[in-house]
């Protein structure tokens, strides 16, 4: 998971404060007394000469106006975190240094620096330390960390019911980034049930792998989309943010290249986990794949009654996308 930290200099009571009510991991100060202080405000790490973290043992702090700052912060021992903060704020020092080392935090001054540090190289930073006097920047900075990583509980669903159906307009989401084997996109035809839809990362003697597609159903299903939101399908547009997750529930931000619309033949697939009922549909087709439990791919060729499928269950009743709670019964 990434990490934000925010450095609190000079000592302000309602920065620390907004910072530990937006999940700050850690606050950086460098005033000893008044590290002791906040300390008393709530239980969070806090980096100062003599802190939980100590600045200039344990944590380094890095400026880097040239090459020589560059090849400094490389070298400190792989146990340190090392903090940089350029000049004229750029990746280039950050793409040399991610390359290098895994304890690698980068000053940012916004919300939109934060983002472009968290996703440098696809790896990224360890984490971010904002410095900044505005407390809505904060909230700003700590929603660009929340909506760019999740982590859900996914379920093991046995499957139930195969139902081929006529030709319906199904939705294939071509993102901006590669996927692996074990990854895809969660959807179904309720936000309270749905099934992890593989990615087209699977060679066959007659289509090429496309590991930046998901072939993900029919145009009314849901799909999730970061910040714990929904979209359906149909909605989608290029330069929208979708969720990928993995087999594990890991998730992560990819941004939607093309949204293609056809017309094919679908299948209706049901699914059970404990009493919840769990359904979408899908194109009928060799390509499409559900996620076994173990991440390998399943065709919905092969599929039949009884096999075990990855998904994800939440009690259902969305408004425009967002989760709220009132009675709604979906079939």
């Amino acid at each position: 998971m990434k990490e934000f930290w925010v450095w609190v200099e000079p000592y302000d009571k309602k920065i620390v404060t907004t910072a530990i009510e937006s999940g700050a991991t850690a606050l950086i100060i460098p005033d000893e007394e008044k590290a002791k202080e906040a300390k008393k405000l709530a239980k969070i790490t806090v980096i100062s000469p003599q802190g939980d973290l100590k600045l200039g043992e344990q944590v380094a702090y890095v400026r880097i106006e040239g090459k020589e700052d560059e090849e400094k912060a490389a070298k400190y021992p792989p146990h340190v975190k090392v903090i940089v903060e350029t000049t004229d704020w750029t990746v280039i020092p950050l793409e040399n240094l991610i390359a290098q080392r895994e304890e690698l935090y980068a000053v940012v001054e916004n919300a939109q620096q934060a983002e472009v540090a968290l996703q440098t190289l696809e790896k990224g930073v360890k984490g971010v330390v904002l410095k900044t006097r505005d407390i809505n920047e904060i909230k700003r900075t700590a929603k660009v960390l929340e909506t760019m990583q999740e982590k859900l509980e996914l379920v093991t669903v046995k499957i139930t019911r195969i139902l081929p159906l006529g030709l319906s307009d199904r939705v294939c989401v071509d993102t901006t980034s590669l996927m692996t084997r074990g990854e895809g996109m969660l959807v179904g035809n309720s936000s309270g049930g749905m099934f992890l839809v593989h990615a087209e990362t699977e060679e066959n003697p007659y289509v090429a792998a496309r590991p930046f597609r998901v072939n993900a159903g029919a145009v009314h299903m849901y799909i999730r989309v970061p910040g714990n939101r929904t979209k359906y399908l149909c909605e989608l547009n290029a330069g929208d943010q979708v969720m990928i997750y993995n087999y594990k529930g890991e998730g992560r931000v990819a941004y939607v290249g093309r949204s293609k619309v056809e017309r094919r033949p679908m299948l209706l697939i049901e699914g059970k986990y404990e009493n919840k009922k769990l359904s979408c549909i899908l194109q009928n087709a060799e390509t499409i794949r559900l996620t076994r439990p173990d991440g390998t791919p399943l065709s919905v060729a092969d599929l039949k009654e009884g096999d075990e499928v990855l998904g994800y269950v939440e009690e259902a009743g969305r408004h425009f996308g967002m989760k709220v709670e009132e009675t709604i019964i979906e079939k």
